[in-house]
């Protein structure tokens, strides 16, 4: 039975995995598209978001039917709770990108405001956050855990600088305000994906250590 346990823990392990996958590859699509202006790469975000909405389901009720039928110890109960809280994040993670493509539909009818240089700097480091956050979990690992938490900054950083250049462009002319705030939408989701990822690092970082290092990332 324990054998039967440990088999099921890393099939749900390796489904997270997948989705994280795929999470990571729309952040990419979307922020690809919106840069070169690809009307079908951010339509790909669209066509993934059902896939990672069923995979959600279907992990959560992995997660359950194994707390339900082998009533696990205290260990292996905080991991399968993180693993429906992980799972919860991912798809959260990918209605921001959802949010971003839409954004970037909305501002292929509109000349460009400027080059995108930062806005693409955060979604690498976000979509780094991600995948990172998931092989801590997978592995075990709270030194790459709390990195991926460190990282947040960064995208925080950035989110300030891109408002402060956006809000330049919006002074010198009004005309720039509808696409500028549009950005400014693209970066704030962004930052929200980046918190996702911290929240999963979070988490592996507890169930790890057994500390909670929430608000007080050093």
């Amino acid at each position: 039975m324990e054998r039967h346990f440990d088999n099921e823990l890393q099939n749900l392990k390796e489904k997270l995995v997948e989705m994280a996958e795929i999470v990571e590859e729309m952040i990419k699509l979307a922020v690809e598209g919106l840069k070169e202006r690809k009307k079908e790469l951010l339509q790909k975000v669209f066509d993934n978001e059902k896939d990672v909405n069923l995979r959600q389901i279907e992990n959560d009720d992995l997660a359950l039917k194994l707390i339900a039928l082998h009533q696990p110890a205290a260990s292996d109960l905080r991991l399968l709770v993180t693993a429906i809280k992980i799972s919860s994040d991912l798809e959260r993670i990918a209605d921001q990108a959802v949010n971003i493509s839409e954004r970037g539909m909305d501002l292929l009818d509109e000349p460009p405001l400027k080059p995108l240089i930062d806005i693409p700097r955060m979604a690498e480091i976000a979509q780094a956050m991600v995948k990172d956050a998931i092989d801590a979990f997978v592995n075990g690992n709270s030194d790459l855990a709390h990195e991926v938490c460190k990282r947040d900054d960064m995208v925080d950083d950035l989110n300030d600088q891109i408002f402060r250049e956006l809000l330049t462009y919006m002074m010198q002319d009004t005309k720039n305000v509808p696409r500028a705030l549009k950005l400014l939408l693209v970066a704030r989701h962004l930052e929200r994906i980046a918190d996702h990822a911290t929240n999963i690092g979070e988490e592996v970082y507890y169930i790890v250590k057994g500390k909670d290092i929430r608000h007080h990332i050093e």
